[in-house]
């Protein structure tokens, strides 16, 4: 890599080699919001501007129709969080951020995929659904579509499973993500 002060381009794969660009620190952010038109357009902007990627996304109501949780996901590796959060503090229709612990948080994920199976291999996913408490949600004379709840992790190890079958597509929410209850001691 290049001196400080230089205008050198780097590659992806130069900054990869050097372990730069993941850190394996996940952060979840949950962040309540006025339910305006355009909010989710100036906090989505607001980490742009700053050279953040943001990994999931999902937004949804709360028990308050006034209130909306937008749920994201980013690595904080690559830039510091804590300058972006204060940021986020000063728009005026943000309410509150938490930035979850992934030890004392619940997160879940849907996805829904559409595989090419026919008759002779589909009692072989059925049995992969079983495993995984996924649900089979519509059935076709060439495909099936399969529902899937739970961690990244699940859904992307029966990813791999029935990637085999012949994905023909493919669709998640991101994660939403909740804090654990307190324990009483």
């Amino acid at each position: 890599m290049g001196e400080p002060g230089t205008q050198e381009l780097i590659s992806l794969d130069d900054l990869e080699a050097a372990g730069n660009l993941r850190s394996g620190r996940k952060h979840i952010l949950s962040i309540l919001v006025e339910n305006k038109p355009g909010v989710l357009t100036r906090v989505a902007g607001l980490f742009a501007r700053r050279a953040f990627n943001i990994d999931t996304l999902a937004v949804g109501p709360t028990d308050d129709p006034a209130v909306s949780r937008i749920t994201l996901t980013l690595d904080g590796a690559v830039h510091p969080i804590d300058q972006v959060t204060k940021q986020l503090h000063k728009l005026i229709n943000v309410l509150k951020i938490r930035d979850l612990e992934p030890d004392e948080t619940l997160a879940r994920e849907l996805a829904l995929f559409k595989l090419a199976v026919d008759g002779s291999s589909r009692a072989e996913l059925l049995q992969i659904c079983n495993i995984f408490r996924a649900r089979v949600v519509d059935v076709a004379r060439r495909s099936v579509v399969v529902e899937i709840t739970g961690t990244a992790d699940k859904v992307e190890a029966f990813e791999q499973l029935v990637r085999p079958f012949g994905l023909i597509e493919m669709a998640r929410t991101g994660e939403i993500a909740i804090s654990r209850g307190r324990s009483e001691t």
